[in-house]
């Protein structure tokens, strides 16, 4: 979950991670190696493990962003502040 704060103008957000909810778990992926290492050269990652893992943090990164400006009623506006 990301941090985010807001007001009627703006929204913002910061890059702090909470620890994850659930266990790890064993899982075998079949997964496209092109895309893998494009990813993992976007994210600056050093494994498949930690890119898969970046990505999926940066889509429910996403879906809670989307999902507070839903909220918001279209009253907010993004300004990224980090990267």
């Amino acid at each position: 979950m990301i941090a985010m704060y807001m007001n009627l103008y703006s929204v913002y957000t910061s890059p702090r991670r909470e620890p994850a909810m659930s266990t790890a778990r064993h899982k075998h992926l079949v997964l496209d190696q092109g895309k893998l290492d494009r990813a993992r050269k976007e994210l600056k990652t050093r494994t498949d493990r930690e890119t898969v893992e970046r990505a999926l943090d940066i889509v429910l990164d996403d879906a809670e962003l989307d999902r507070l400006l839903r909220r918001a009623g279209g009253k907010a506006t993004i300004r990224k502040v980090f990267r």
